[in-house]
């Protein structure tokens, strides 16, 4: 037997400009993950070997054969993951095995479920056929995995929760880590309405393409917002992140990604004493987050139920 675990992440400043070339900043959130563990079930698998390999996910019902998970065009992320991990170790011939994923990170929600599944699943297979990847070979296969999720990703979530630590990310560039000079903590709500990133992202695109030079100008600032974040955040004047918050969410909501109950939470946290709120992620739903004092986050939390959110997370980044 072998299990893995991987965290989920949330964005602080960055999402959808880092589409398109702009940095973004994101960090693992360590209070939820995904687990998987893959076991034995009996000998050499039959010709067809995809018929003795079961995969099991209680929190969305499923329990299949991988066989009936494949399909020549549109493979279920479960099964692709499973294939090129296979096809990457070199295992043409293998024991009959169960996949079983159970997962805390609400799906759908900005905080990097389906890349936090595919990571802790290419890790467990690793460790059952006793050959390690290394973290650039994990974050490799989860990018490919990544593409049948969100279409066009940034390969954001993939990198922040490979390497389970703060990134400043670039697109096609090398990774590089950010300190915290001082700690800061956030509260993170979920409106409970699931909001697939592969939607949005290819509505910003449509907007994009219809008139580039207005989009790579809001681009531009959010870059420029990103920059001053990271900076802030290594000087340890976290105070200046708050106005950051604010502005970057403007420009996301802008850019027709927020919605009717991200704005409402972002609004109920700032009126509960936050230094600043934005959605965090693909937008249309899923999570907001709010810098907050810590002896206010309980209090920020709580005015973030009593407005809409399904749950809250407090966190210390």
């Amino acid at each position: 037997m072998s299990a893995a675990s991987a965290p989920g992440k949330i964005i602080l400043f960055g999402e959808h400009a880092v589409v398109y070339g702009r940095p973004a900043l994101a960090v693992p959130v360590m209070q939820v993950q995904a687990n998987a563990t893959v076991q034995k079930t009996g000998e050499f698998s039959a010709e067809n070997w995809a018929d003795s390999v079961l995969v099991v996910a209680p929190d969305i019902g499923l329990s299949s054969p991988l066989s009936r998970l494949q399909s020549e065009h549109t493979p279920h992320p479960l099964a692709a993951v499973i294939q090129i991990v296979l096809q990457r170790l070199g295992i043409d011939r293998a024991p009959a095995f169960s996949v079983t994923i159970r997962s805390t990170i609400p799906v759908a929600s900005g905080m990097g479920s389906g890349a936090a599944v595919s990571v802790a699943v290419i890790r467990a297979l690793a460790g059952f056929f006793e050959h390690p990847l290394s973290d650039e070979q994990v974050n490799q296969i989860a990018y490919e995995i990544e593409k049948l999720h969100h279409g066009t990703p940034s390969g954001i979530d993939n990198t922040v929760i490979t390497y389970a630590r703060p990134v400043y990310f670039v697109h096609g560039e090398p990774i590089q880590t950010f300190s915290v000079a001082r700690p800061f903590t956030l509260v993170i709500a979920n409106t409970g309405q699931a909001a697939p990133t592969k939607e949005s992202v290819g509505d910003v695109r449509k907007l994009w393409q219809a008139d580039k030079g207005r989009w790579e100008a809001v681009f531009d600032k959010v870059g420029k917002i990103v920059e001053e974040a990271k900076n802030a955040i290594e000087s340890g004047q976290t105070c200046g992140l708050g106005p950051l918050m604010d502005a970057n969410h403007a420009l996301l909501q802008e850019l027709t990604v927020s919605s009717p109950e991200l704005d409402r939470l972002v609004l109920a946290a700032k009126a509960a004493g936050a230094d600043g709120a934005k959605l965090s992620g693909g937008g249309r739903g899923g999570n907001m987050i709010a810098l907050v004092n810590p002896k206010r986050a309980e209090s920020v939390a709580s005015a973030l139920k009593a407005a809409g959110a399904k749950n809250t997370i407090v966190t210390t980044i």
